[in-house]
């Protein structure tokens, strides 16, 4: 008999979506001001597709058994890089910013990124789950990881899309550590994947002008790097409890993408240091409820599974955060439930469905 869902979970989760709605309302004021019919299209996707489509969504795979996941996981991974790869046919994908990231369903824009981060987790989890203790060899664990994240790296990198790929590898990582993989196996993925980034930074100038910008942002202060200087200045300003909501100066005309990857620091100046933890905190009680049920899931490939989405979302917000004060060089990354995108906030909640049904499949120790 299906258990209930657990709601320290469901507090953790609404916590933020709510957090996330507010700060990007207050963000997208910014915008209302220069162009209304911008604004309205920017809410709609938001509000309408993102939250409103992405919450029926939510329900909707909270009801189907993740066992479901598990017995289509190949064919998941294969349509999500399919998907994922007609952004390179002319005429369907989209480029933006010298990326082809974007396919144009109708008049909607699609980033199928979105559907590859949920496809290769899916299928990573069925693949340690069915091998289990053979997970610490080399045939079936260290190879298989080389060759299911290889896959992934290939698409992405020749969007290119490096952000997206150090998080996947950095998931993927994490759920091979907790699924068993031996940890000599481990470091020498660490190791291959700090030289292949490395050499990336080398063959790719934006990546070397993005390090450069990070170790001296005062060199070029109107240029590569204005939007950490900006962003830097935002979250000063909030100081320790901020200007207060909608108040943010930055947000109107200086700071680019407040409503995007640059939205923590708009939520830093109008609640300050104090709303900036507490940010960071809702993010840490998220992860730690999702760690709580994947660590008293069923089987292992819900587990894996629970974790994998878990780790995702909050690996994602936190390259953000630390991008945004400085603390790392500068990434694409959004703050999830916060940053501007209607297909990242409808799949984020059509995984927070996943979450629960796992929940709801077992009752926890803990609970």
């Amino acid at each position: 008999m299906p258990k209930k869902v657990d709601k320290t979970f469901l507090i953790s989760f609404f916590a933020l979506l709510i957090s996330g709605l507010v700060i990007f309302i207050s963000a997208s004021l910014g915008i209302y001001a220069r162009d209304n019919a911008k604004f309205t299209s920017i809410i709609f996707s938001q509000i309408f597709i993102g939250l409103f489509m992405g919450l029926i969504a939510c329900f909707i795979v909270s009801k189907i058994n993740y066992r479901y996941w598990r017995k289509f996981s190949f064919y998941i991974f294969l349509l999500s890089v399919g998907a994922t790869l007609l952004v390179f046919i002319p005429g369907v994908g989209v480029s933006h910013g010298g990326a082809t990231r974007w396919i144009y369903i109708g008049n909607m824009s699609f980033q199928p990124l979105e559907l590859l981060k949920i496809g290769y987790i899916i299928y990573w989890a069925a693949w340690i789950g069915e091998v289990k203790e053979r997970i610490q060899t080399i045939r079936w664990g260290l190879l298989p990881f080389m060759i299911i994240t290889g896959i992934v790296g290939v698409v992405l990198l020749l969007q290119p899309d490096t952000d997206s790929f150090v998080i996947i590898f950095s998931v993927g990582l994490g759920m091979y550590l907790v699924g068993g993989g031996k940890w000599r196996h481990i470091f020498s993925i660490i190791i291959i994947g700090f030289i292949g980034v490395s050499a990336l930074f080398f063959m790719r100038p934006y990546l070397l002008d993005r390090l450069m910008t990070f170790i001296n942002p005062a060199d070029n202060p109107l240029t590569s790097g204005y939007q950490i200087q900006q962003s830097l200045i935002a979250v000063g300003s909030g100081e320790l409890f901020g200007r207060g909501l909608g108040q943010s100066i930055q947000k109107f005309k200086y700071l680019p993408e407040s409503i995007g990857d640059a939205i923590f620091p708009i939520a830093a100046e109008e609640f300050g240091f104090i709303g900036g933890i507490i940010i960071i905190f809702l993010f840490l009680f998220f992860i730690s409820q999702g760690l709580k049920i994947g660590g008293g899931a069923p089987d292992s490939f819900s587990g894996l599974l629970v974790i994998g989405i878990a780790i995702l979302i909050t690996i994602q917000s936190f390259i953000n955060i630390a991008s945004m004060i400085g603390v790392i060089p500068l990434s694409g990354s959004p703050l999830i439930f916060f940053s501007q995108g209607g297909t990242a906030l409808f799949f984020t909640l059509a995984e927070i469905g996943m979450i629960i049904n796992v929940s709801r499949s077992k009752k926890l120790l803990t609970s």
